[in-house]
Parts: structure tokens; C-alpha cells; sequence
């Protein structure tokens, strides 16, 4: 498997599989337990890691909810706690899930060996929110490691993602609309917020997955083949241990 069939591979798991701690039970109760409900906590705990920041910094890492939705998730949020407390507490709930889904599972080692590899290579400049989810600690049993690495290398590509949407001439609000069509009220956006999607729109958006892949190349390509197998199959492991 070449670098380029890695990230074919591994990086659709990583970012389905690296959100499941989002919104689990358990993740709303730790938020409510800390006075804020699931959604704030979401907002609060994702985006705290770029610290006690105006709700602008949020919208700009964020890329594809809707301002209004996010100025008032996050400003109602924080008059609840610090956005840093709210980071490591939701990046906890992400180390929980791991430890419960995941003891037990063969290859965590070398996937988290893999996986820790491709993010100490990873160029996080320009990657805001990247950038912040690199820099918490991670935790050291391997079960709770290997569930925030696979979040971190969401990140990862994420935040190369939508800075790719933006240099291929895609607002981020279209992009979202081009990948999610029926996803538009769910991230804050009104059906009179509905922008127009069309053939130009969807060609700008190839070309941006196609830069975002140029973009996070490198960081994968440190892997030898083995260590390839061991990052796309541990996620693929992952993805199956976290299944309903």
C-alpha cells in the first residue's frame, strides 16, 4: 500500500470514526454535569482548545456552521466555564470512549505508533484548530490514546480540508452544501441561506479534496508499508469495536 492508498483508505474511517465521542451518553452527561448541554459542550469543548477566544475565531476554525449558530453556542457556553476547562474535559470524554470500546483490541499499539507518527510529522501551520488539538496531552493507556489520536487526525485533515475549500474559491458554507445537501438546518443554516450548488461548485470541490490530500501527504508518507497496514487497519478495527 502506497501513501497515496493510505489516505484513500484511512482517511474516510478517521473522519467518521474520530467524532464518535461527540455526542454519546456519555458525553452528555459529563456536559451536563458541568451545567452545559450537548451542544455547548460541543462547541465549548471542540473549539476550547484555541482557548478564551471572540466567537469569530471559533466561526473561522469551524468553517461550515452557520455564525449566528456558533457566536451563540459558544458566547452562552463560556458564561458557563473557561473554554481551556471545557477542552480537556470533552477531549476526556474522547479517552473514555476509547477505554470502554476499545480494551482488548489487537494492533493498539501499533496503531497508536502509526497514528502518533503521522501527527509528529504533520505541518500545522495555517491549521488553527489542528494546531490546538495537537498540542493537548494525550492520555497514556493505550485504549484512551488510540481513540484521541484517531480525533487529532480528524483534525487534521479537517482543518487542511477547509483550507483547501477556500483556496479552490469555495465558501465554506457552499462546500458544506456540495458534501451535505440535507445537512443545512442541523448547522445553523436557513432554507433562505441555501446557496446554489451546481457543476462549477462541484468541480471546486474535487479539486479541493484533491489539495487536501496534496496537503496532508507528507505527514503520511513517513509510514514504510507496514506501518501503513497498521494505521489504516487499526482505524478500520476501531470503526468496527465502535459500531452500534
Amino acid at each position: 500500500m502506497d501513501t497515496d492508498q493510505l489516505i484513500d483508505r484511512a482517511c474516510p474511517v478517521l473522519r467518521d470514526t474520530g467524532a464518535a465521542y461527540y455526542f454519546t451518553p456519555e458525553t452528555r452527561a459529563r456536559g451536563k454535569e458541568l451545567g452545559l448541554d450537548l451542544f455547548r459542550f460541543y462547541f465549548l469543548g471542540r473549539g476550547g482548545v484555541l482557548g478564551d477566544v471572540e466567537a469569530e475565531v471559533i466561526i473561522s476554525a469551524f468553517g461550515y456552521f452557520s455564525p449566528t449558530l456558533v457566536e451563540k453556542m459558544w458566547n452562552s457556553a463560556r458564561e458557563v466555564m473557561a473554554p481551556r476547562d471545557a477542552a480537556r474535559a470533552h477531549f476526556a470524554c474522547c479517552a473514555e470512549l476509547g477505554r470502554s470500546r476499545l480494551t482488548g483490541l489487537e494492533g493498539l499499539e501499533d496503531y497508536c505508533r502509526a497514528a502518533g507518527a503521522v501527527n509528529d510529522a504533520a505541518d500545522y501551520v495555517g491549521l488553527a484548530l489542528y494546531a490546538g488539538f495537537r498540542g493537548e496531552p494525550l492520555a497514556e493507556d493505550l485504549p484512551a490514546q488510540a481513540m484521541q489520536l484517531t480525533a487529532v487526525l480528524r483534525e487534521f485533515r479537517g482543518s487542511a480540508h477547509l483550507l483547501a475549500v477556500r483556496a479552490s474559491g469555495l465558501e465554506a458554507k457552499t462546500a458544506h452544501f456540495v458534501s451535505r445537501p440535507d445537512d443545512g438546518e442541523s448547522f445553523g443554516w436557513t432554507p433562505d441561506e441555501t446557496p446554489t450548488v451546481g457543476p462549477a461548485e462541484r468541480e471546486a470541490m474535487v479539486a479541493a479534496e484533491a489539495l487536501t490530500d496534496q496537503l496532508v501527504r507528507p505527514a503520511y508518507a513517513v509510514l514504510d508499508p507496514s506501518g501503513a497496514e497498521a494505521l489504516a487497519g487499526g482505524v478500520e478495527r476501531i470503526a468496527a469495536a465502535l459500531a452500534p
